[in-house]
């Protein structure tokens, strides 16, 4: 019996997403992601990961990265909207 190349499944192939569970997020809130991403960027520069570890910390901090930007553009859009659609210069006076 010869099986179609779509019904073959990788054993590294990462699992469906079911439509049931909700998303899980990548972190509570940007502050903790930061701190994990700066505690996974001093990991990566120690050098001392093993290259599966090195990788999947690597993932790890796209995720945040992802997390951290996605943060950010949401509240300079809100800034926009209380400032009429226009982003003004930050003064710190």
């Amino acid at each position: 019996m010869v099986e179609s190349l779509t019904q073959v499944k990788s054993p590294m192939a990462m699992p469906e997403p079911s439509d049931s569970s909700p998303p899980v997020p990548v972190a509570a809130d940007f502050e903790s992601a930061m701190r994990e991403l700066e505690q996974l960027v001093a990991r990566l520069e120690g050098g001392q990961l093993a290259l599966d570890q090195l990788l999947g910390s690597y993932q790890r901090g796209t995720e945040l990265l992802s997390f951290c930007r996605g943060k950010l553009n949401a509240v300079e859009n809100q800034i926009k909207v209380l400032e009429g659609g226009e982003l003004k210069p930050w003064s710190a006076a």
